[in-house]
């Protein structure tokens, strides 16, 4: 905890400044015209059930989970959708493996992520399950859109195809690779490493190629459609450079596990067309009300994903809709990979991560907190237990230590200077001031532009900078000890009006701090505006004023 206990003398502190108001309330509910509005709509991808939740997993529902809280902070509806992959080759020959049936294996095996995103508090509002029947009508049905359109045709295909990535790999794209613990050489994908195999077969084929124009006129009008803009411009060179038309299905005497054709069962609908589409099942495709399509959420406001399935999310995505004329999503964020002793996790070497294990050993507000702070999204970072503690050690020290000393201090009466609401009129305190009222719209501008990590640094810097003012105005020099009542016992060295500012001004930090970190470490934070008595009708975005 950032402060140990409760004391029972500040435990009802009457936060004037929050509690009176003449405008509306941040956190009023929607009324008649708010139900008109879209509302932000944030998706994780969905995660294939064949193995264990990893802490890329977790990483990824937290910053989902981030933008979700803050949208809701601002006011608006938010929704956040996450869920389980259970279709393909991949699931199929993993259930095999471990001599079970298809279904009752991804029964199994679906519950480990819906548990994952419990206990790191993801406030998600749907959780889908691909192998659900209303995911199979509107996979079938966005089939027979394209079909229609003229999108989808049959032809031999043969090429180099990756179970584990889901996909065919044109032959520049693999190359010849040693196993180092065996010995043994095998044909690999040069983007993943991933083993591949020849494959040679007759199935249905999506026009990628017709598409190459409008997918690059198109990210020509959204500069940033990718963030961040490295791995836009990897998308525009890859379009660029010449699309070959897709595969879409696989003979069902290959893959059994999936969505049929319609109207061809001895064809599988390809795992990612299959799971591309989970995005608009939960937002109520096909069947969006005529007048209210986006009620909701399409678009989505924000898709967050791995830098491993860019293409799927850039390309292949993009142009199943460009195929239907149907909205876009307005950005894909795509962040960075986490590594272990600076290699890149494994399953098959043991260098992994589980997160329940961080989970259990260091909390749920720890773990969120830790993972925005040093987590890449341009670059891998290294994942270490040490950084944690020591992280978590610094927050401590700062925000922690910063509460502790303004709520417990025995020299002042921090309901008093908070019912006054004066603010230290000093230049160093007016420094601070403002200060403390650009930080919300720093904070947003940064949640913007997708980059939480820098938002969360820019709290912290204003925490630090608190300190840093209170160690100045040393208001322990004005107080004296006060009675039950918050009389002052001393007279004699008590200054007032040099006192109440300051402690007002450190209070009002701990409080805007408090609210803006809530997306981040939300039971912590609440217990830090609990203690401040902070009303829970006045914890919005809009009121860090």
């Amino acid at each position: 905890m950032l402060v140990q206990g409760r004391s029972s003398q500040y435990a009802g502190y009457f936060w004037r400044r929050c509690n009176h108001r003449t405008r509306l309330p941040c956190s009023r509910r929607f009324t008649t015209p708010d139900l008109l509005e879209k509302p932000y709509y944030v998706t994780s991808p969905i995660f294939y059930v064949n193995a264990a939740p990893h802490i890329g997993h977790l990483y990824t529902l937290v910053l989902t989970d981030v933008f979700k809280r803050f949208h809701a902070l601002k006011g608006k509806k938010a929704i956040l959708c996450t869920g389980t992959d259970e279709h393909g080759m991949k699931i199929q020959q993993a259930a095999q493996k471990a001599g079970q049936d298809i279904r009752a294996f991804c029964d199994e095996n679906y519950k480990s992520f819906e548990v994952l995103a419990e206990r790191a508090d993801i406030q998600y509002d749907h959780f889908i399950r691909t192998s659900e029947p209303d995911h199979r009508f509107a996979v079938q049905h966005f089939w027979l859109m394209l079909q229609e359109r003229g999108y989808i045709y049959t032809s031999k295909h043969e090429g180099w195809y990756s179970v584990s990535d889901e996909t065919f790999y044109p032959p520049s794209s693999i190359h010849l690779a040693l196993d180092p613990s065996t010995g043994r050489k095998f044909m690999a994908s040069r983007e993943t490493g991933k083993e591949v195999e020849w494959t040679s077969e007759v199935n249905y084929h999506f026009r990628l190629s017709s598409l190459r124009d409008r997918l690059l006129q198109f990210y020509a009008d959204h500069p940033v459609f990718v963030q961040p803009s490295t791995r836009m411009q990897d998308v525009i060179q890859q379009v660029t450079t010449g699309l070959v038309d897709l595969s879409v299905s696989r003979p069902k005497e290959r893959l059994s596990w999936g969505i049929p054709v319609p109207d061809d069962p001895s064809q599988t609908i390809y795992v990612w067309l299959d799971a591309l589409i989970n995005y608009l099942t939960k937002a109520n495709y096909p069947f969006q009300i005529p007048g209210r399509e986006h009620a909701a959420g399409w678009p989505a406001d924000v898709h967050v994903i791995g830098k491993d399935i860019v293409r799927f999310h850039c390309i292949y995505w993009p142009a199943f809709l460009l195929a239907l004329d149907l909205p876009l999503p307005k950005q894909i964020m795509t962040h960075a990979h986490w590594t272990l002793n600076h290699e890149k996790m494994s399953k098959s070497t043991g260098n992994v991560v589980n997160p329940f294990f961080a989970l259990d050993r260091f909390g749920s507000d720890t773990m969120r907190f830790y993972l925005i702070r040093d987590g890449g999204i341009k670059d891998d970072r290294d994942y270490d237990n040490a950084y944690i503690v020591d992280r978590y050690k610094t927050l401590q020290g700062s925000l922690g230590n910063l509460v502790t000393r303004v709520v417990r201090g025995k020299g002042w009466n921090v309901r008093r200077a908070v019912g006054l609401g004066c603010f230290d009129d000093s230049p160093r305190g007016q420094k601070h001031l403002e200060t403390l009222k650009y930080l919300p719209a720093a904070v947003d501008g940064w949640m913007a532009q997708l980059e939480p990590g820098s938002a969360l640094g820019d709290i912290l810097e204003v925490v630090d900078q608190t300190n840093q003012y209170m160690q100045h105005a040393s208001p322990w020099n004005f107080g004296a000890p006060t009675d039950k009542h918050g009389r002052p016992k001393a007279l004699q060295c008590f200054d007032l009006g040099r006192l109440d500012p300051i402690i007002y001004a450190c209070a009002e930090s701990i409080r805007i701090c408090a609210i803006l970190l809530q997306p981040v470490m939300p039971e912590r934070m609440k217990h830090v505006l609990d203690l401040l008595g902070v009303d829970e009708g006045r914890r919005m975005i809009g009121d860090a004023t």
